[in-house]
């Protein structure tokens, strides 16, 4: 099939090039976009080079999908383009997100909301998709209640710039900043601009966007987000009060049988999952399990996933297989 990338110059663009390649997508024809000044560049695919083109020609290219992720502005304005040329949009940005009649799809857990209808699909943000993939079997068996959860989230999440901050800081150069402060041996508690319920935008999306995922309003959520001076994964640490009460054992059994999900936790081999091991892995890494003893039915536990891949491109890929596998592209 004709597979558009939107955004195939950029970090998550990119990505998505090489998940689309390893998972052997069954692309047809290749259609590169990205912004004016990037048209006439050649991005690479399978041993091939493919020149990028506009948003007009890709549209006139009539391709069967297009994965975008190339920001909320850019799919506020061409995604509708794209869907009324009768293109399936998977969408990475929070542009559609939480809009009441677009779909926010995990593969996992909701890809069976999905109808040929659907012509401007959501990916979520990259650190709910990795904390409902670990809870979600969890929520269909105990009930989740409240969830507290604070990330550890690396720079890649940002972008390039943000790459370059954190090395040429290393390194000792002074250049171009994507942060206001220093991010090498440094925290930042803050991820987006702030709000006026002083929580940040990304704290936010994590608390609307779980909600809407799990298809459940009463489940409660408060989250503190923050860049570390890690080049790739994402980390959370999540407290979740559940209805019922749990047995450890039967939880780290739900764990390993959930699609997506890998347990590691063996504390006393000192076995947790890291940043380092989910490099270029699609899976979501869960362990420090273990109970709150603070309070009843609550459990504590560590969550690690590449942010490129399942947080971004791998997410959006599968929701193309699942389209495809489904017929719902046609």
């Amino acid at each position: 099939m004709k597979v558009a990338v939107v955004g195939a110059t950029g970090l998550v663009g990119s990505k998505m090039l090489q998940v689309l390649a390893e998972r052997n997508f069954p692309v047809s024809e290749l259609i590169p976009v990205a912004s004016e000044r990037s048209v006439g560049k050649e991005v690479e695919f399978k041993g091939r080079n493919y020149k990028v083109v506009s948003m007009t020609d890709a549209i006139a290219a009539k391709p069967d999908v297009a994965i975008f992720s190339a920001g909320g502005g850019t799919s506020l304005e061409w995604a509708p383009k794209f869907a009324a040329a009768g293109i399936t949009v998977i969408d990475n940005s929070s542009a559609w997100r939480m809009d009441p009649a677009k779909k926010l799809v995990v593969p996992e857990l909701n890809a069976d909301v999905l109808t040929k209808e659907d012509k401007v699909i959501a990916n979520p943000n990259c650190s709910t998709i990795q904390m409902v993939v670990a809870l979600y079997p969890l929520h269909k068996r105990y009930k989740i209640k409240r969830i507290i959860v604070s990330t550890y989230q690396s720079v890649t999440g940002t972008g390039v710039k943000a790459v370059n901050q954190l090395f040429n800081e290393r390194n000792g150069v002074a250049a171009e900043r994507a942060y206001k402060y220093p991010i090498d041996l440094n925290v930042i508690p803050q991820i987006d601009v702030f709000l006026d319920n002083g929580y940040t935008k990304e704290e936010m999306k994590m608390v609307n966007e779980t909600r809407k995922i799990m298809r459940d309003d009463s489940i409660r959520v408060t989250a503190t987000t923050v860049r570390i001076p890690v080049v790739g994964g994402h980390s959370e640490s999540v407290n979740v009060e559940f209805e019922n009460d749990f047995d450890i054992e039967e939880v780290k059994d739900l764990l390993s049988k959930a699609p997506g999900v890998v347990v590691v936790d063996d504390p006393s081999n000192q076995l947790y999952p890291m940043p380092m091991d989910a490099h270029e892995k699609d899976e979501v890494f869960v362990g420090r399990i273990r109970r709150d003893e603070s309070q009843p039915n609550t459990l504590n536990m560590w969550i690690v996933s590449d942010n490129l891949r399942k947080g971004a491109a791998t997410n959006a890929i599968q929701i193309a297989e699942y389209l495809n596998s489904k017929n719902l592209l046609s």
